[in-house]
This record gives structure tokens, sequence and C-alpha cells, in this order.
């Protein structure tokens, strides 16, 4: 955001950017199985020190350095302990409904105590003079929005990566490195739409659109999952809803980005961003735990009822994936709803003052 003013750069670079990503995703997945298969699953967590070792080396040799504005101010350790608190509280409650009985004083316990730091953290930001999370960014409307878009995404993605990696490996059978190699292809088609397409969208239609074009692939996506049976197959029934997620992801992924740090000011860009990928982890951690336990409790009442366990398993798997796309679809209707429509004009294009005014409008700073 700093480094590119220009509309139309800056919207390639978000592109870019998710073309780099993705393309670590599906180098990842890949290797993943391959240490998995050829080692054991420690591995995919101890090979991150010497990559993370390269990439501090790297950045430190390569990256320009920043242009500090000396500040007074502390770290807002309170309210990092008590969101982090929180959030760890109500994932562990939730996890554990299905076994300690969802109205059990446990279950309650630990989400009504998560509910309460919540409320506190939120008393806390609105009173300390450093905030960790500055509340006014909220009362922005693309801000808001796009917090509430990407708790809703992210619940959908990271469930759809790891139940359709138990689909593949507990009901059809896939080995590690099969399982890696089945998601390649979401993987390439997301650089692709990220790299290709998605900056395109953006210049050519605004935000609003390609978001909501992008979350209603990800929802058939998951819908498409939701119906997998037991003895399904790789091109029919796994392939399309891997493509249309890589396309889903890769078309909004840049927007979603623009529209958190598109109402605030150049030099609060960096908190923008770091707000709405604190409401994609929250998302994800959340989501995935709640679709984990909706999982759980349908295999485990099917098999209180006789069902043969593989039937079960999938069953539960095929919930979960239409609650998830149900929270696409959402996540869906709430951006195309909400967030405000204004196109952003290519630089050729910028001839008229209203135009001008338009992207001005749109990305927080002049052209």
């Amino acid at each position: 955001m700093g480094l590119f003013s220009d509309p139309g750069e800056r919207a390639k670079a978000m592109g870019f950017f998710g073309f780099v990503m993705s393309g670590g995703g599906a180098v990842g997945v890949l290797l993943g199985g391959v240490l998995t298969g050829l080692f054991s699953w420690h591995w995919i967590f101890l090979v991150n020190v010497p990559v993370g070792i390269a990439v501090w080396f790297a950045a430190r040799r390569v990256l320009p350095e920043d242009e500090v504005v000396p500040q007074r101010g502390r770290l807002d350790v309170v309210g990092a302990v008590l969101v982090t608190t929180a959030l760890m509280l109500s994932v562990y409650g939730i996890v554990g409904g299905n076994a300690a009985g969802w109205t059990s004083g446990r279950t309650v316990g630990l989400l009504g105590a998560s509910g309460v730091l919540l409320a506190v953290f939120v008393a806390w930001e609105a009173r300390v003079l450093h905030p960790l999370v500055p509340l006014r960014l909220f009362a922005l409307r693309n801000v808001a929005i796009s917090q509430v878009v990407g708790v809703l995404w992210a619940a959908a993605m990271f469930a759809w990566f790891f139940l359709a990696a138990l689909y593949l490996q507990k009901v059809l059978g896939y080995s590690a490195l099969q399982v890696g190699l089945a998601f390649l292809p979401t993987s390439l088609v997301m650089a692709f739409c990220s790299l290709r397409i998605s900056d395109r969208l953006v210049m050519r239609f605004g935000i609003r659109t390609p978001l909501t074009a992008g979350l209603l692939l990800a929802a058939a996506s998951l819908a498409l999952f939701a119906r997998a049976p037991v003895d399904g197959g790789f091109v029919v029934d796994v392939l399309p809803s891997m493509l249309l997620l890589g396309a889903g992801a890769g078309i909004a992924f840049n927007p979603v980005l623009l529209a958190a740090m598109g109402d605030v000011e150049p030099h609060e860009s960096g908190l923008a961003s770091g707000v709405v990928n604190t409401s994609f982890m929250m998302g994800g951690a959340l989501g995935l735990a709640i679709l984990v336990a909706l999982s759980e409790g349908r295999t485990t009442a099917l098999l209180a009822d006789g069902t043969p366990p593989l039937q079960a398993l999938n069953s539960g798997l095929q919930v979960a994936f239409a609650a998830g796309a149900v929270s696409a679809l959402l996540a869906a209707v709430i951006g195309g709803a909400l967030l405000r429509p204004r196109p952003m004009q290519p630089p050729e294009a910028e001839d008229e003052p209203q135009e001008t005014e338009a992207v001005v409008d749109q990305v927080g700073c002049p052209v």
C-alpha cells in the first residue's frame, strides 16, 4: 500500500501478492504430503525452522528500510492477552462440546468466560491510550464489513482445506502424498486468478463485484463437496470443487484486502491490514472448531443408530461442508450488499475529474 500509490499498480501488486501466497500453498501441500509420506507428520512443523531462518536472512538483505516515525506508546499487552485468551477458551469449549455436552458446566463455563473476556477486551480498547485495535476503525464502513466478510470466508476456507483432506484420506483412502497432489489444482488456479484476473476485475468493476463473485464460487465449491459420496471419484466428485475454490479464492483475496485498507489513511494501511488478517485467523480458528464439532456430532449420532462407520464419517463431513457453504454464501451476500460499490478506473481512463474523485475515494489516496 505504501509502495504503490497508483490504483492500477496497487491492484496488480495485490494480485501478485496473492499469486505468491498461492504458489507457496502449491509447494506446501505437495511437500507436506512428501514429508509425511517419507518420514512422519512431525516434519511438516520441523521444516518451518530452516525456512523461517532463510526468510529472515532474505528479508534483511532484500527489503527496503522502513521510514520509522518516532512515537510515544506502549504495546497493548493487556489487550493482546485478553483477546487471545478469549479466542482460546472459545475454541477449546467448542471443540470439546460434543464430548462434554453442550449444556454441561464445562462447556457453558468456557464459552461464558470467553464472552466475558471479549467484552472486557472491547471496554479496555475503548479507554486505553494506545489500543491494540483502535475501535474507531470499525466506524469506517468498508473496514467493518471486510472484517465480517473475512471471518465468514476464513471459516469456510479453513474448514474446506481441513475437511477435504479428511474426506480424501479417511473416506477415499488417499495417501498423504496423494492428498498433496489432489490440492495442487486449487493452488494453481488460485495463483492464476490472483495474477491474471483479479486485478483486472477490480479495475473494471471495483471491489464489490469480484468479491461477491469469488465468494459465490467458494460457496459452490463447498456445496459440491457436501454431496460427495463414500465411493466418490477424483474427476467427478473432487476436482470440480478444487477448481471452483481456487478460482473463488484467487478472485476474492485481492478485493477483500483492498476493501479493508481502502478507507484508511495511507499511514494506517498496515494497521488495517493487521486487523483484517486477525479477522481471518479468528474466523478460521472458530469456524473450523464449529464445523468439526458439527461433523463429529453428526457422525456420533449415526454411529449410535448403527450406521456403518465409513458412511457415518462421510455424512458428518457432508454436514460440515454444507455449513461451510452457508458461511461463504453469507460472506458473499454481506459483501455484495454492504460494501461501497464505486469502481476503480484504470490510469488511462482518468481524464475527467469525477473519475479521479472515485479513485481517491475508493483507495484512500490520490493518484
